[in-house]
Parts: C-alpha cells; structure tokens; sequence
C-alpha cells in the first residue's frame, strides 16, 4: 500500500481575474519534483454569482509550455484561443488546452451563465509537457461529459470518471503527451474503495469536498491535497461524508522546471525566448 508523504492544505481563497475564486492546492514553486509531471492546482469551490450582464472572468493572456484541464462541476465557462480553439464547458465537460509552443487565451462565465447567476464551481490542473513537445503546436481538446466514461464503484452512488489515462480497461477521453491520469469522482459516506495505480508514478489524491479516512490510518478534510508514496499500487479511501475527489497521476518527467508566470520550461534561457516571443507577437492574436 502507497504511504501518506505529505498533506496540503490551503483556507485562504484568491480571485484570478473577477471570474474565479480559487483555492490554489499544489504548485511547482513550492513542491517542485515531487508532483511531477503535475504543475498546479487551482479549485474554485462553489460560489454564488448574482444575475449580470457584465463579463466576468480573465482576459487574453499567454501560455507557453504546459497544458490546462479545466473540468467544470457547476457554471459554464466560454474559452477562446489563438489556435482556433474555443467553446463553452457545461458541468461534467471537461476543456483541455495545450499551450505548447504558445497560446493566448481568454475565459469568461458563458453569458447564459452571466445571465441567470447561480453556482459556480470548477477546477483547473496545470500539466507540464516533456522537453520534446514543450515547443509542440497549440491545440485544444473539448470533451463534453459524454465523451468521458464513468465506472460505478459500489450500488450507493460512489463513482469515477476516467478524463485521461486509464482505469482497469476503461480509456480516458483526452489524449495525453506523457503518461498521465486524470480522474475525478465521488465516494458515499460509509463507503470505501481501494484505487490501484501504476507502480513508480507521481500519486496525488485531491480532495475537494467532504471528508475521508486514507489507508485506515488518516484523517483528510477538504480541501487537501495529499502526496503519496511512489512505491506501492494501491491505496484506499474511506468515506466520513459524502465526499468528492481528483485522483491525478503520472510518470515523472525527471527535467529542470524553469517557470514565470504563465510560462513553464526547462531553463532560463527558453523563460526569455518565450517573453520576447509574446512581446513580437509570435502567440497568435485573438480574432
């Protein structure tokens, strides 16, 4: 069984843009290697948003070097970019950006969203890209809920979703640059699971809602993210409350991570070559 390495835990929300009050979770600047080839985590718990006719959200900024997977739980969110990508994710749709060799991007509340208010509640992962494919094309992957598959892990309503990678023999829906998955799911107060992963993978349990008990020995409150050992295949989660999670996991890239901003690559070097590529306009522009 994985043992427990770490446990993180942030209270203290922050707004990106005057669109998304986030939780940030995890980030390469403080964690490094360790949650390898994951980068960072940024949880906007539910929110209230009162009915508007004003856009809110983040406008037209740069990416270079990584993918974002923004998965949507309530609220809709209208994503364009200078690769032609661009939709609105519903809850349970899933949007995957690769930012490769450069991208620019904007994100707002839909308008039919903006419009009629409610809830609003989504998270964002950051994923790195190997040294090869950092440099690669832009693209974007919409994957609407059907598209994922979910697998029903007891008769109570616990269940997981497969977004990248695998589960047992069920494939995720988005096509990934290194071996990574990414899965979501519930566990119903009561029950417990026991999730099988790869031997020798970054293994990271985050927990979003409620409350759980890992590997019969410790307490884990929302929202947290716990580090798990590399060695071993398996741990479990037991259930206190109804509770919803993010299993992420991956091979390590085991490569220098040089980040600024919104620009995360292998050296210095390329930090500057990519901050005098946006300032020339070599991103893209925004129809």
């Amino acid at each position: 069984m994985k043992k427990i390495m770490g446990v993180y835990q942030n209270k203290h929300m922050h707004w990106v843009g005057d669109g998304f009050p986030v939780y940030n979770l995890f980030s390469y600047d403080r964690l490094g290697q360790s949650i390898s080839p994951f980068l960072l985590l940024d949880y906007a718990a539910p929110y209230q948003f009162d009915p508007t006719t004003v856009q809110h959200g983040v406008g037209s900024h740069p990416h270079r070097g990584f993918e974002t997977v923004t998965i949507a739980y309530q609220g809709e969110v209208t994503h364009k970019d200078s690769s032609g990508g661009g939709g609105t994710i519903q809850a349970g749709d899933v949007q995957w950006m690769t930012a490769g060799a450069g991208i620019l991007h904007q994100e707002f509340h839909s308008p039919e969203f903006a419009e009629k208010g409610g809830l609003f509640e989504m998270a964002q992962l950051w994923v790195n890209l190997p040294a090869h494919a950092k440099m690669t094309a832009a693209g974007y992957q919409a994957i609407v809920s059907d598209q994922i598959q979910t697998i029903q892990l007891d008769d109570a309503g616990s269940q997981l979703r497969v977004i990248a990678g695998q589960y047992q023999d069920i494939e995720g829906a988005a096509t990934t640059f290194s071996p990574v998955d990414v899965w979501d799911g519930t566990v119903v107060e009561g029950r417990s699971h026991t999730f099988y992963v790869t031997e020798g993978h970054t293994t990271l349990f985050v927990l979003l809602s409620g409350e759980v008990i890992l590997n019969d020995s410790q307490t884990i409150t929302a929202p947290s993210m716990v580090v798990l050992s590399r060695e071993g295949i398996d741990f479990n989660v037991q259930a206190q409350h109804d509770s919803k999670f993010l299993i992420l996991t991956g091979q390590p890239l085991n490569e220098p991570i040089e980040g600024y901003g919104p620009f995360v690559m292998n050296s210095k070097a390329e930090i500057m070559e990519a901050v005098q590529d946006f300032n020339h306009g070599k991103f893209g522009v925004m129809d």
